[in-house]
């Protein structure tokens, strides 16, 4: 009988406790489901990046039981971290700093110029009709399509090695 008592009581505390977890949870996600819309996938990324934080703060909390909980945790965060990284084209973007390094801070500033018997403008970089760089114009579009596409096979490479990653481990982010 005491049991039985003890088991009901049990399922009498519960419910408020349980309740309590769930609307704090559904406060958590206000920001994110807020900030959210259906027309592009950064939106998913960004939930997708929300649960895997929430998932990460959990696994490193006392609430945790598997022995190896904070290694997965760790995990998850490095895995946010380079989606960050490739979301935010980091990688792609590299060959301007290279750019920028060797030829100077401005070669990339860019200007509209008027097309001659048009109301339309052409956008041209400083490389290719400022004064400063006019004897080394040819030399700087090489490298900045060498240095271009140098970035742009790094950014594909990071986004396909975090998607292996996730996939390789996804399963194992349980508690």
């Amino acid at each position: 009988m005491v049991n039985k008592l003890n088991k009901i009581w049990g399922n009498i505390t519960h419910w408020p406790v349980r309740k309590y977890h769930q609307i704090k949870n559904v406060i958590g996600w206000i920001p994110v489901v807020w900030n959210q819309f259906d027309f592009d996938y950064h939106y998913s990324l960004e939930v997708f990046k929300h649960q895997l934080l929430k998932q990460a703060q959990f696994m490193e909390s006392k609430q945790a039981v598997c022995v190896d909980s904070h290694i997965s945790a760790e995990k998850i965060r490095m895995i946010v971290r380079l989606m960050d990284k490739v979301y935010n084209e980091e990688y792609a973007m590299e060959y301007q700093e290279r750019l920028a390094n060797e030829f100077g801070k401005d070669v990339l500033d860019f200007h509209f110029e008027k097309n001659n018997n048009s109301e339309y403008s052409t956008l041209k970089f400083k490389y290719e009709t400022g004064l400063k760089y006019y004897y080394i114009k040819d030399q700087i579009k090489e490298k900045h399509d060498q240095y271009f596409m140098e970035s742009q096979n790094k950014q594909n490479r990071a986004h396909q090695l975090l998607w292996k990653l996730i996939e390789f481990y996804i399963r194992g982010w349980w508690d």
